[in-house]
């Protein structure tokens, strides 16, 4: 890595405000599209289970290009690959508005998020090394905030634009965030460029990477639409992401340049924190997915204020994100992260409790508003846990493998929740349909209430299935609320596992 001496001053302010508007721009395109997925599908025709690909795709993608950031920043240099990706990414938004089909659509939706992957990864990586050791947990609760707001912003724009505009326009918006970070950035990172190595392509450890995630993905979004291991499909494809991420793993493992450095987790500290953070982001991911389409299909919100019950939750974060970085001097930041697991799961359950065909905006809105106090805990405590104890020249392999799993995580989290969501909600909407009957008192009284009321048979069982159609996915929607409260109570006893201390990173 290049001796490079901290920026300070006016640089080190716009040297943040430059890397935190790349990350911003990155996360919001992941979470624009989500209260947007219902106008985009019905815009290109297709079904809304389809629109979820304009997610996974790039979810995909963007994980693999992740994973080997750590070997393209150092043969080319990070700022080079970071102002490269920033470029490319600007012009895929513009290609991928301007598409009139899913297929165009889905093309450059793939394209757009493997030239992203080293953005966000990049951005930590050179934000760490212009800031001294004793204030690197203060610039990662700054940069952190563009992780807690571009969810807040993300659906409120999308909601917005499809509503009142045409739905290219959630990409066309990154097009000047993109041209001014890679103009500024071509003047202002230049000296912090790292030193770069000729290192050979690792030909092999890249293609069982792209094969064998692919398939993964490509498993899981096709699964419940083919009938899962029905499907002779489904069943090659698990047979052949099984084989080739097995044989990545070793081939990785004896490969003097791997293009994933999976030697990352002989440390104890970088293993317990990828794992806490994938598996933490994987439900919270799937659930920003699914919150939006339950209140658009169930509840007939439009784009808009979907976006804005969900917005509540950047709140707390803006108030009290640098307040959690000074005090994870003072204390054992495992308290911190298990304060965050915590409030996760109260939210998760509250959903679970409350969420009802009549609910109202606040019954939505509340739990949003409280769980910020999670994400207020949450990623800037785990990425000190993660990155703890590593070397400079290994934080952006370090940066790049662990938010490849984040960004894995949250894709599988998509298609999880996506099929789920489905699943269930046909299971439930047999189960209750078992129950209107003529031997049903409660069924015989409530068709007779609207036949008084004017109502045609043909009317009265098409109203009733309407209701058992949206009870059914409420109370499918439930239990994945409650699936992912539980999945927060584990992962406190596996943060535990961490060993102290947690120094800065890179010290």
């Amino acid at each position: 890595m290049a001796a490079m001496q901290p920026f300070k001053g006016a640089k080190l302010v716009i040297m943040t405000i430059l890397l935190s508007l790349a990350t911003f721009m990155q996360v919001l395109d992941s979470t624009i599209a989500n209260v947007a997925i219902p106008t985009i599908s019905g815009s290109l025709g297709v079904s809304t289970t389809e629109g979820t690909w304009i997610i996974t795709s790039f979810g995909v993608s963007n994980a693999i290009s992740i994973a080997i950031t750590g070997f393209l920043a150092k043969r080319y240099g990070e700022v080079r690959v970071f102002l490269w990706a920033t470029g490319l990414f600007t012009l895929f938004s513009f290609l991928c508005g301007i598409s009139d089909s899913l297929a165009m659509l889905l093309f450059f939706r793939v394209i757009q998020g493997a030239v992203a992957g080293p953005v966000i990864p990049l951005s930590q990586s050179i934000l760490l090394r212009g800031y001294p050791p004793a204030l690197q947990k203060i610039a990662l609760a700054l940069w952190s905030m563009t992780i807690i707001l571009a969810p807040v912003f993300g659906p409120i724009f999308g909601g917005y634009i499809s509503d009142n505009y045409d739905w290219g326009w959630i990409f066309f918006i990154n097009i000047p965030i993109g041209i001014s970070v890679v103009i500024i950035g071509r003047f202002l990172l230049k000296p912090m460029e790292s030193m770069t190595t000729r290192l050979p392509l690792n030909y092999i450890g890249l293609a069982l990477l792209v094969v064998g995630v692919g398939c993964l993905q490509i498993f899981l979004d096709k699964g419940q639409q083919l009938n899962w291991f029905a499907s002779d499909q489904i069943v090659a494809l698990a047979i052949i992401a099984v084989i080739a991420l097995t044989f990545l793993v070793i081939w990785e493992l004896n490969n003097k340049n791997p293009v994933v450095d999976l030697s990352l987790f002989k440390s104890r500290n970088f293993s317990i924190g990828t794992l806490s953070t994938s598996l933490a982001y994987m439900a919270y991911f799937g659930a920003i997915v699914l919150l939006p389409q339950l209140l658009q299909e169930v509840y007939s919100y439009t784009a808009t204020w979907s976006g804005l019950a969900l917005a509540p939750i950047g709140i707390l974060p803006i108030l009290f994100s640098a307040a959690v970085a000074k005090v994870s001097d003072y204390i054992d930041i495992r308290w911190i992260i298990t304060n965050a697991f915590l409030f996760f799961s109260l939210c998760f359950f509250w959903r679970a409790y409350t969420f009802e065909v009549d609910g109202s905006f606040m019954t939505f809105a509340l739990p949003q508003f409280v769980q910020g106090i999670a994400l207020a805990c949450f990623f800037m405590p785990l990425t000190t846990l993660t990155l703890s104890g590593l070397p400079s020249d290994r934080l952006a392999s370090a940066s790049s493998l662990a938010n490849f799993f984040r960004t894995l995580a949250g894709s599988v989290g998509t298609s999880i929740t996506t099929t789920l969501w489905a699943n269930r909600a046909s299971l439930h909407h047999a189960q209750l349909t078992e129950s209107v009957t003529a031997y049903n008192p409660d069924s015989v009284a409530m068709y007779h209430q609207l036949a008084a009321q004017g109502l045609s048979t043909e009317q009265i069982s098409t109203y009733i299935n309407q209701q058992v159609s949206a009870q059914s996915l409420i109370i499918s929607a439930n239990d994945i609320f409650w699936l992912c409260g539980w999945i927060f109570i584990g992962l406190i006893i596996t943060i535990w596992l961490a060993k102290p201390p947690f120094k800065a990173m890179g010290g």
